[in-house]
């Protein structure tokens, strides 16, 4: 059974930077895939950033490209993000996830592709203008 903590969320104001960190324990190699998501009130939880577990290019939604990136410490089972210039629309509640998907980076676009998925608790990101 996968458990997933996240953490670093924060209030910051817009041009700021945060990393959060997912920690992560119970680790099965069924699940390939990594990646942050993201849910604003009123709004679907949509995919942020994903990176494959074994490696291998990451990939990340438009809104966020070249100001936000992933990675993963394997020797410390965690998981980052790394935000920089942050908007007011990057509020959201920000979730980290393991799931299986034939490509990790469908998820981005399309959440139902995540088989078998394993969600953190979520840590809040509040963008001030």
């Amino acid at each position: 059974q996968v458990q997933l903590v996240e953490s670093g969320g924060s209030s910051v104001q817009a041009g700021g930077s945060l990393r959060l960190s997912c920690a992560a324990s119970g680790y099965s190699v069924r699940s390939p895939c990594m990646g942050w998501f993201r849910q604003a009130p009123g709004k679907e939880r949509e995919g942020v950033a994903t990176i494959p577990s074994s490696g291998g290019d990451a990939a990340y939604a438009d809104s966020v490209k070249g100001r936000f990136t992933i990675s993963r410490d394997n020797a410390k089972n965690t998981l980052y993000l790394q935000m920089n210039s942050l908007k007011p629309e990057d509020t959201a509640m920000y979730y980290c996830a393991t799931y299986r998907a034939l490509r990790c980076m469908s998820a981005i676009q399309a959440l139902g592709v995540m088989a078998s998925p394993s969600w953190g608790q979520g840590t809040q990101v509040t963008v001030s203008s």
